[in-house]
C-alpha cells in the first residue's frame, strides 16, 4: 500500500534531524505514515552514524501513550537517536472547588493569603488576618479578621467553628459584627453575601449556596 508523504517532514539542521508531524490529521494516519516513510524513504540519512532527532509535533494534544507510539516507530531506526519531543502543552485547569488544607494558628500581626479556596485547621487569634481569593474555611475559632473573595467574587464565603470576628469582608462588602455575636449559640456558622449585604447562617444550611456539594440524607 502507498502511503502519500504529506503530514511528516523530515528537516535537516546542523547537528541532527526535526521531524515535524502535522497537527490537523487523525492520529493513527500520521502514525501510518511516519513509519511508511522511515520504512521506504530516507534509506541515505536513516543508516549508518548516529542522527540526534526533535520531533515536534505542533498543537496536537497528546497523552504518554501516544508519544511513545512515536517514540517506538522511530527507535526502530537503530541510528536515530530521540533528542527531544515537543507537544501543545495543556494549560492547568485549576479546579475551582478544591480546598487547600493548612494547619496552625494565625496570630495577631500575622497574615495568611491564600489564592483559592482554604481550609485551616487552627484559630485565627485577634489581630491576625486571612484572606482568599476564594471560600475560607476555619475549623477553630476565628477571632481576627477574614475576607474571601479578595478578587471580587461575591459568591465567596466564610464559614469558621466559632464566628468570632473583628471584622467580615467578602469581595468589597465590609461586615464589623455586633455585640451581641459574643453572646450566640455555639456552633459552626458561615457568612456570605445577599443583595450585597453581609448575611450569617448555620453551616448545615450552606447547601441552598453551595447546591452541588453531596448532601446526607441519612438511611
Amino acid at each position: 500500500m502507498t502511503v502519500k508523504s504529506k503530514h511528516v517532514r523530515i528537516k535537516g539542521i546542523k547537528d541532527g534531524l526535526v521531524f515535524l508531524l502535522d497537527d490537523k490529521c487523525p492520529f493513527e494516519d500520521l502514525l501510518s505514515e511516519l513509519r511508511y516513510k522511515l520504512e521506504h524513504s530516507h534509506q541515505n540519512i536513516l543508516t549508518g552514524p548516529i542522527v540526534h532527532v526533535d520531533i515536534k509535533l505542533g498543537s496536537r494534544i497528546v497523552t504518554e501513550d501516544d508519544k511513545a507510539a512515536v517514540l517506538e516507530i522511530l527507535k526502530s531506526q537503530g541510528n536515530l537517536l530521540i533528542r527531544s519531543i515537543e507537544a501543545f502543552e495543556v494549560p492547568g485547569i485549576e479546579d475551582t472547588d478544591a480546598l487547600f488544607l493548612m494547619s496552625g494558628m494565625v496570630r495577631s500581626g500575622q497574615v495568611l493569603h491564600h489564592q483559592g479556596n482554604l481550609l485551616l485547621l487552627g484559630d485565627v487569634n485577634p489581630g491576625g488576618i486571612i484572606t482568599c481569593s476564594g471560600d475560607i474555611y476555619i475549623l477553630g475559632a476565628l477571632r481576627g479578621m477574614a475576607h474571601a473573595g479578595v478578587d471580587g467574587n461575591q459568591e465567596a464565603i466564610i464559614a469558621a467553628s466559632l464566628l468570632s470576628p473583628t471584622q467580615l469582608r467578602i469581595a468589597d462588602v465590609i461586615s464589623r459584627p455586633p455585640d451581641e455575636w459574643g453572646t450566640r449559640e455555639s456552633t459552626m456558622e458561615f457568612a456570605y453575601l445577599s443583595s450585597g449585604a453581609m448575611q450569617i447562617d448555620k453551616i448545615h444550611n450552606i447547601v441552598r449556596l453551595r447546591q452541588g456539594l453531596n448532601v446526607f440524607k441519612g438511611v
